[in-house]
């Protein structure tokens, strides 16, 4: 029997959907036996819990719930009074649940399987449940194994992750913790170092990358550096146009590597295991198509007594024109993005005619000037760059879309 768990912290009731979708892709490529354990918290629904249930049952697996605010409340307690920012942090608490796994799971279970919920499991997860961890006390995939250039990329680790930057880490023993194999034999010993971690998290409150930063602490000198096929990042893997391969893919972050663009390999996976979810219904059609519609209208809707005027580069004029059905009265200025005044005319033009235009901009890298200027976005611009493709795929490639389903 595989053992694979997840974390479930589900506030607004649209997390659910997505450990569905990753569990059902684990099921469709294997043919081993595999034991789910989810550790959850009161946000479960009973209606998510019950569609989590059916796709096991579809699949005939096995899955277990775990409620941790009444199994782990001790250790739950420890966490969130140590670092009370966790709630109002970019992350949720549900990061930590899969520290109390070693707890959770029965003792005669000596390893298992640690996924994030934004993951679509493109192999037989059996190729990595297989792998012995002797005495590591956990496998993961190094940062470094995404670019091919090691020098590329301990340069990008030392300059996204903090706790590399600052020397706490060494960037080529820096791993991601959204793919994890644990030892448990290991693991259930290892309290004392994982709370000289959370400690650590605590006097150090920059690192915000939290239980990924407490585990690298702990671990980054120990760990067992698994192959890059069990996990790799979709926003790299689309930037370097590679093929669907046999991966455990990380959508990392969502807005990262998950839109509605058909076009793109890597949405269309995700979207042949989520249409076959039981959160895909008549009313997510529904959602979908509406906000398509709503993502196009909302930067048409201008205000009485504004105007339209469109500031693109040559490029793009006439899909700008096209998708924004652009009336003859209204003004189009195609801008030499390469020219070194390009950005000064821009908000020269605009500080001139402050309250009478509603600026749709098609220029990269703008926003945040015009925001130093007081220009505010949805008020006084908008960046129409997002809208450059003439299909309403593109058009809606947005993540909080699909979070919303």
């Amino acid at each position: 029997m595989i053992h694979v768990c997840f974390s479930l912290y589900d506030k607004k009731g649209h997390y659910s959907k997505f450990v569905g979708t990753t569990i059902l892709s684990l099921f469709e490529n294997t043919n081993s036996d595999v034991m789910i354990h989810i550790l959850h918290d009161n946000t479960l629904t009973d209606n998510n819990h019950g569609k989590l249930i059916r796709i096991a049952e579809q699949y005939h697996q096995h899955m277990k719930f775990y409620n941790v605010e009444e199994l782990c409340a001790d250790r739950l307690s420890v966490i969130t009074e140590t670092l009370p920012k966790t709630y109002a942090a970019h992350f949720t608490v549900g990061m930590f649940y899969r520290f109390f796994i070693p707890h959770i799971l029965p003792a005669e279970i000596k390893k298992a399987i640690y996924l994030d919920a934004d993951i679509i499991v493109n192999l037989d997860i059996n190729e990595l449940w297989q792998i012995e961890l002797d005495d590591k006390p956990l496998g993961a995939v190094p940062n470094l194994f995404q670019i091919a250039d090691k020098k590329t990329s301990v340069e990008r680790t030392e300059k996204h992750i903090r706790i590399c930057k600052e020397g706490f880490v060494k960037p080529e023993d820096y791993f991601n913790s959204g793919v994890l194999l644990l030892n448990l034999r290991f693991m259930r010993n290892a309290d004392k170092i994982l709370m000289s971690g959370i400690e650590f998290i605590k006097e150090n409150p920059r690192f915000v990358f939290f239980d990924q930063d407490i585990l690298n602490y702990c671990f980054s000198t120990t760990f067992l550096k698994l192959p890059v096929k069990f996990n790799r990042y979709v926003m790299l893997a689309g930037l370097e146009n590679e093929q669907l391969k046999k991966m455990i893919y990380h959508y990392a972050g969502g807005k990262l590597g998950l839109g509605l663009d058909m076009n793109d390999p890597f949405n269309r996976l995700w979207w042949s295991y989520f249409i076959r979810t039981p959160w895909f219904d008549v009313n997510t059609m529904d959602k979908i198509l509406q906000g398509a519609t709503d993502s196009m209208l909302q930067p048409s809707d201008v205000p009485p007594g504004k105007s339209r005027v469109f500031v693109v580069d040559n490029e793009h004029a006439c899909q700008i024109e096209r998708n924004f059905s652009v009336r003859d009265e209204e003004e189009v200025i195609v801008v030499d993005t390469k020219s070194e005044d390009c950005l000064q005319r821009l908000t020269e033009l605009m500080d001139s005619s402050r309250g009478k235009n509603i600026f749709f901009i098609g220029l990269p890298d703008v926003n945040s000037k015009l925001r130093e200027m007081k220009f505010v976005e949805g008020k006084d611009f908008f960046n129409v760059s997002e809208f450059y493709s003439p299909t309403w795929a593109n058009l809606t490639n947005n993540y909080n879309l699909i979070l919303s389903i």
